[in-house]
């Protein structure tokens, strides 16, 4: 049990590591939950410090759930309280996503959990990352807004896996089947205040991020 633990505890770390807000500090001297959306994630990044400090901070946070999936979960010094050997994979991967949405550095307001989501589905089933990015890619090309497509792509998961299960010789161990249960209602609801700009007609589109307005003018 103390093995697991240390696990969870590393990968919460990792996850909580504020990408963002150490960028913004560094580069322009801001805390960027005082800017834009207010969130401390990736997207917000691209909008209030350019393209080049949000790919970095996107990036990032895709390594730490893909770090702690991969890495922090092969620690081993003592039994582990399950035989599955991915559950413990997935375990991690789902600390680091609570991590970074709800980080111990920044007052537990962290960013809300798609690119670090988005890292422990690439250490765990590359194939299905690739669907799910491709349904944000389509869903972001075609109604030109992050929020949409983030949660069309988390949606997606279950759907995918369910399907590369059924149709093809892939296995999805089951303990990753439920969990792409949990993941899209917990994207939906860090999104909560976006669905309502949404429903409003609000909701930032993505000609808004800076990189796209310098290319407009």
């Amino acid at each position: 049990m103390l093995n697991l633990i240390v696990v969870l505890a590393l990968s919460y770390l990792a996850g909580s590591i504020p990408t963002s807000i150490i960028v913004a500090k560094l580069t322009k001297g801001i805390d960027i939950r005082k800017y834009g959306s207010g969130n401390a994630g990736g997207t917000n990044s691209f909008r209030v410090l350019g393209w080049k400090a949000g790919l970095f901070v996107s990036l990032f946070d895709i390594g730490k759930g893909t770090f702690a999936t991969l890495v922090i979960s092969s620690i081993r010094f003592g039994e582990l309280p399950f035989k599955s050997g991915s559950a413990i994979m997935v375990l991690a991967g789902v600390a680091a996503i609570l991590g970074h949405t709800y980080t111990i550095f920044a007052g537990f307001k962290g960013g809300k959990g798609v690119g670090t989501g988005a890292g422990m589905l690439l250490g765990l089933f590359p194939i299905a990352f690739l669907i799910c990015l491709l349904v944000f890619a389509v869903f972001l090309f075609s109604s030109g807004i992050v929020s949409l497509s983030s949660i069309a792509a988390a949606t997606s998961l279950p759907i995918v896996l369910f399907l590369l299960d059924r149709f093809t010789s892939m296995e999805v161990d089951a303990v990753l089947m439920g969990v792409s249960i949990f993941i899209p209602l917990f994207i939906i609801f860090t999104h909560r205040t976006n669905i309502q700009r949404l429903l409003k007609g609000e909701e930032n589109s993505f000609e808004n991020l800076k990189i796209f307005r310098k290319k407009k003018k």
